[in-house]
């Protein structure tokens, strides 16, 4: 959302009377002095329309097929967005009745739905997280939330800490700035309203334990429990580089993959190849690039997305025309055909040391890896831990069960900037990749398009490795 239409929509809601400046106790108990009641927009049916379209167009680091408004004053902008959207609509019941069905949520869904939560304005969190507790017990998927203000008092620190990304039209901050600017609030009254959010950045949630945050272990700690080697070694390169990016680098010709792969590869602990898109394959290919790998210490993922029966992914896997086991340090596979695909896998790489991915969930819009599917994956990694290195993952943070730190999490559909192209690949920033639980950062495009490959992987080595490091303290 640009600065433009974030200043009219800040001075339509001040127009309104839904910013109001006095002395207000809000729901975590403490007294505010200023209060934003987004109520007013049920009597404005051009600026709640509005309102809604925006929310809606917030990336979210998951598609989702359910949206559930924080009752009651979320209510009016959800089943907005859910009619012009048409997006089907959940409700929690704030008090669940004694009669009738005595259900806490209303509407129709299944276990494994992902559902998006929608709420006006955001302190602590409380309301975000009281309304994703019912929706989690009913087996529904919650990993984001849209709010039309963030108060930046602790309340999108408190969601991450329970695995919801908090996403925001705008901040408190921004609001006053506005105002101001626009004279409809005095610079007094601004810093006074700017000495309360600074004496009150970190509203702990009143009355519900909030799920702590979980310090991951380094990555020299997690490979000395990894079984398999190639899992253990690609966890030594990351520290030894201080590189956790992945470049996936979709060219059309192995000439240009190989020119690539030697311009980033001190950047890199990984490079991810689709050998199947290169125009100009030669059967020396995977020494070729075998060499470059050695010579810049990073590791050949062949995003191979193996999907058949156990018998066909052996032949598929080690012979045929690419070859893939003779070069790929890693490949990847669906479980859709069940585990029998880790058996055949393993019969062929477990031998020759190669570790395998398996896609547990996907960052694309629309895609089916969510719920029960990324339950069974998960559970059969833990059955083949000799063989399976982690998963390709999006938000792990928001799994049931905390991830056993043995297995690598790689997430696609990274850039600088967060976003979506027109074909439904979702983009997330190094920093919301990382918070979500994630280890490794794959960029495709932002690095490859880039004018400069190496210069840009560079930059996105160090903001990914500093946002890892964020993560391994409180």
């Amino acid at each position: 959302m640009d600065a433009a239409a974030v200043e009219s929509l800040i001075l339509e809601l001040h127009a309104i009377e839904a910013v109001k400046l006095g002395s207000f106790v809000l729901k975590s108990g403490i007294t505010s002095p200023i209060y934003l009641d987004l109520r007013a927009l049920v009597s404005h049916p051009r600026l709640l329309a509005s309102v809604a379209s925006l929310l809606h167009a917030l990336p979210a680091t998951r598609p989702y097929n359910l949206v559930c408004g924080v009752p009651y004053t979320a209510l009016p902008i959800a089943a907005v967005l859910s009619v012009d959207r048409s997006v089907p609509m959940l409700m929690r019941r704030k008090e669940v009745k004694a009669h009738g069905t005595a259900k806490s949520i209303e509407g129709s869904f299944s276990p494994g739905d992902t559902v998006l939560i929608i709420e006006d304005l955001v302190t602590s969190g409380a309301s975000v997280l009281e309304t994703a507790t019912p929706l989690r017990a009913e087996g529904l998927v919650v990993a984001d939330a849209v709010v039309v203000v963030d108060r930046e008092q602790g309340g999108r620190e408190n969601l991450a800490a329970n695995g919801i990304t908090l996403h925001s039209l705008m901040t408190l901050t921004e609001v006053l700035a506005v105002l101001v600017k626009n004279g409809k609030v005095t610079e007094e009254k601004a810093e006074e309203v700017r000495q309360f959010l600074n004496a009150n950045r970190k509203v702990a949630v009143p009355g519900a334990p909030v799920k702590p945050k979980v310090v991951r272990k380094s990555f020299t700690e997690r490979a000395a429990l990894a079984t398999n080697p190639m899992g253990k070694k690609l966890f030594e390169i990351m520290e030894a580089k201080q590189s956790n990016l992945c470049v996936a680098a979709d060219v059309g010709t192995a000439k240009e993959l190989l020119e690539l792969a030697d311009q980033i590869g001190h950047e890199i602990c990984m490079l991810k190849t689709h050998v199947d898109i290169l125009s100009d394959f030669t059967p020396d290919f995977g020494s070729k690039l075998r060499s470059i790998a050695e010579k810049h210490n990073f590791l050949i993922f062949e995003d191979r997305k193996f999907a058949d029966i156990g018998n066909t992914v052996t032949m598929q896997y080690e012979g045929g025309i690419f070859r893939i086991l003779d070069w790929a340090d890693i490949v990847n596979a669906h479980i859709v055909p069940g585990p029998g695909i880790v058996d055949g896998l393993k019969l062929k790489g477990l031998p020759k040391g190669r570790g395998l991915l398996l896609l547990a969930e996907m960052s694309s819009a629309g895609n089916l890896a969510q719920g029960d599917y990324t339950a069974a994956a998960v559970k059969i990694a833990e059955q083949h831990s000799d063989f399976v290195i982690g998963f390709i993952s999006v938000n792990p943070s928001s799994w049931p069960a905390v991830p056993n730190p043995a297995f690598i999490h790689a997430t696609p559909g990274v850039q600088m900037v967060a976003g979506g192209d027109s074909l439904g690949q979702q983009y997330n920033t190094p920093f919301d990749v990382m918070n979500r639980g994630s280890d490794i950062l794959i960029v495709g495009r932002g690095v490859i398009k880039a004018s400069s490959p190496a210069d840009t992987a560079r930059e996105y080595r160090v903001q990914g490795w500093q946002a890892y490091l964020s993560t391994l303290t409180l």
